[in-house]
């Protein structure tokens, strides 16, 4: 089995008349500190909200012109994958099931359900419901649907990097999240035959480095799928990937957990695009490897957005307080009227905003006729948090930041 070329642009034609093309924008603010271009691929503004939904639409496009007797089908997924199966069988009236983790959020199995799919919770990893999903297509004569290690589904993949190099023609350099391979297979083998001397690099976190060690020929460490980038922390690469792969990268960078929050962060900061932690990945690592992509045309696949609103939240919240714009006070007082509202006047005066104050009497080693404060304040950052804290000393009040 291979994927050629021909086969991403046949696929193209296939699925363009039912899968959004996305945009690929220019993203300044993200490439001049290292004097580059960098292009977004916005897989996360896809109809399901990631690439997934490109193969996805091929491969059951195919089944359907098959017209082979065709009984349903079935697709073992966390999220993406299921989506992504789920929208288009709902679209060309195929009878879906998904087998998800039991561990699965309420929120990803509502939406699969959402396209008519029937959910399965088996199983406390993706692997696992990879076989119960396999004995269930032998069992009731269901097609079963790979999410990467199938060349129907990398060729229709390649599609994002067909139109994102037809958007953006000069990019000499792509970095493509790795799961198990589908996506930076097809870009691969794209990417290629429009440019061999184009640069494409791989990207994993570093708690799941699956494809990076299978192209290294070494056993993978301990695999920890409990990473914001969930999205790419697959345990075993496709074999069909990993063959496409291993003569067409440059290779694979490993990027951390405070990497990808970073990123995640700076994406809506600084561009508005909201990437979950896999689709952050990419960008991720030209945080932590700038000198691989300084002055160059650079283009980044943000292949997915379905990140979960409380950690949004939580993520962009971590960021304010990492530049300072968030801050926390501990602040020693003598626990007696009219203190309390001293302090937070002092702050507000500092031009400060308060956010939340918590009163601690009884949680401390401090004497029963003292307490503490814990002032939660908004600022303009680390700068402003010192003169706030140099107010507060003035004053008489002993504080640090907490």
């Amino acid at each position: 089995m291979s994927v050629t070329p021909e086969q991403v642009a046949a696929a193209h034609e296939v699925i363009k008349p039912h899968v959004l093309r996305t945009p690929t924008v220019l993203a300044p603010r993200l490439g001049s500190p290292l004097d580059a271009k960098i292009w977004l691929k916005l897989e996360s503004l896809q109809i399901t909200g990631s690439f997934k939904l490109r193969g996805a639409c091929l491969k059951l496009e195919r089944l359907a012109a098959a017209d082979s007797g065709l009984r349903g089908i079935v697709a073992a997924s966390a999220g993406n994958h299921a989506q992504g199966v789920g929208h288009h069988a709902q679209r060309l009236g195929i009878p879906t099931t998904i087998v998800m983790p039991e561990t699965t959020p309420f929120s990803k199995v509502e939406r699969t359900e959402a396209y008519g799919a029937k959910v399965m919770l088996q199983g406390a990893s993706v692997a696992e419901c990879n076989q119960h999903a396999l004995t269930l297509a032998e069992r009731e004569g269901l097609e079963f649907i790979h999410p990467y290690d199938d060349p129907v589904i990398i060729a229709g993949q390649g599609t994002a990097a067909l139109e994102m190099l037809a958007d953006a023609p000069e990019i000499d350099t792509l970095i493509v999240p790795i799961g198990g391979g589908g996506l930076a297979a097809g870009t691969a083998v794209w990417a290629k035959h429009v440019d061999p001397n184009i640069r494409i690099y791989g990207v994993q976190t570093e708690r799941c480095p699956s494809m990076h060690a299978a192209l290294a020929g070494e056993p993978m460490p301990g695999p920890n799928t409990h990473t914001l980038a969930d999205g790419i922390a697959v345990k075993s690469p496709g074999k069909l990937p990993l063959q496409l792969l291993k003569d067409r990268l440059e290779e694979v960078l490993l990027v951390s957990e405070s990497d990808i929050e970073e990123a995640v962060q700076a994406l809506a900061g600084h561009q508005k695009v909201v990437a979950e932690g896999a689709g952050a990945a990419g960008y991720a690592a030209v945080l932590r490897h700038p000198e691989l992509f300084r002055g160059r045309a650079v283009g980044v696949i943000i292949c997915g957005g379905n990140i979960d609103r409380r950690m949004l939240s939580t993520v962009l919240l971590r960021g304010l307080k990492r530049d300072g714009k968030i801050a926390k006070l501990r602040v020693l007082i003598h626990d007696v009227p009219g203190v309390l509202s001293r302090v937070t006047q002092l702050v507000g005066a500092a031009g400060a905003d308060v956010i939340e104050i918590d009163h601690q009497r009884l949680f401390s080693r401090l004497p029963p006729r003292e307490a503490e404060l814990h002032v939660v304040m908004e600022t303009k950052g680390e700068e402003h948090v010192r003169k706030v804290l140099e107010r507060l000393s003035m004053a008489g009040f002993t504080a640090e930041c907490m």
